[in-house]
């Protein structure tokens, strides 16, 4: 039987609690997983039950919320986020890494954190989840993904000023973006044959180096020279025609430079059902494509629907990551 799936309790002051509580009581006759946090920051009318090791959710789930208590310092109250209890938020983390890496999880599903309560309680070093998570794994590149059933894209610079893009776009990096997305697509998704579209930086794709050079400079020969054998891809194409439906039939992920060119479709497709997922790391992992929320939480109107949709797609990921393993011993 596959392990269940680890959830990061994230700030108790945001809505995670809430959508954590709501997720269980849609998913707990399919999807088991067990919540890592202070189960005294869940709603209180959420059926708990404290487990002391994962493998306790699977027959737990059914019926109550499996808990791996983890004791914080200081209550949970909506909308203000307590540093105090930054250091129990940073170690639910690191004991859903280690539950994951020892196989006790089958992967690692996290709900959002509040950056500022960890830097001011925990002197947390990382811009986020990701670059924290590849800091545990001994990873030092790895690839954010923002998936739905209508669309996958990955954005190969992120959370930098637009400004800033050209320079930090290299061939190098792209280069990276492009094998880690492919290998994810083939061990996570299942694609045995991923097909991959690369967006241009510039509007038109440059247009022949009328609208900006980089295409014509380095991009479109990186595409044409790379190794490609276990999958496609093709570009640069202009952006603004990657994403209408008959174009999405044509690939599998689409690479896009920057942040906003990538999830501005998915989020515009599909707002309520993005999952975050990273690629190249050793694990699974998943995230509700959404922040903390502080202005609703504790008001009982947060959607739990990003949540639902991000343990399904880790439960899928797990199950395709074990026919992989098992395809590649036999």
């Amino acid at each position: 039987m596959t392990a269940p799936i680890a959830l990061s309790c994230g700030e108790p002051a945001g809505i995670g609690p809430e959508i954590a509580a709501k997720a269980w009581s849609a998913m707990r006759d399919s999807c088991p997983f067990f919540y890592i946090g202070d189960a005294a920051h869940l709603p209180p009318s959420t059926p708990v039950a404290r487990i002391s090791h994962p493998s306790e959710a699977i027959d737990t789930c059914a019926t109550a919320l499996p808990v791996l208590q983890l004791d914080f310092p200081a209550p949970n109250v909506p909308g203000e986020p307590d540093p105090a209890n930054a250091p129990s938020v940073v170690a639910a983390i690191e004991q859903g890494v280690s539950l994951v890496q020892s196989g006790a999880a089958s992967a690692l599903c996290t709900a959002p954190i509040h950056k500022k309560a960890l830097i001011d309680g925990a002197g947390f070093g990382y811009p986020g989840h990701t670059e924290f998570l590849a800091a545990l794994a001994g990873r030092d590149r790895v690839v954010m993904m923002l998936a739905s059933d209508q669309l996958r894209v990955v954005p190969a610079t992120i959370h930098i000023p637009l400004s800033e893009v050209p320079s930090a776009l290299t061939p190098e990096l792209l280069t990276e973006t492009i094998l880690i997305t492919a290998e994810g697509l083939r061990r996570n998704f299942g694609i045995a044959h991923p097909r991959i579209a690369v967006a241009g930086l510039n509007p038109h794709a440059g247009e022949g180096g009328k609208i900006g050079s980089e295409e014509v400079d380095w991009i479109a020969n990186l595409i044409t020279d790379l190794p490609t054998k276990d999958f496609t891809v093709t570009g640069p194409h202009p952006a603004d025609t990657m994403f209408h439906a008959a174009a999405r039939v044509r690939y599998d992920a689409a690479i896009a430079m920057y942040h906003d060119q990538a999830l501005i479709p998915i989020k515009t497709l599909d707002f309520d059902k993005g999952v975050n997922v990273t690629l190249g790391l050793p694990f699974i992992r998943t995230s509700p494509d959404h922040g903390t929320a502080l202005d609703i939480a504790g008001q009982g109107i947060a959607t739990p629907t990003s949540l639902i949709e991000a343990l399904k797609l880790a439960q899928r990921m797990a199950h395709s990551s074990k026919l992989s393993m098992s395809a590649t011993k036999s």
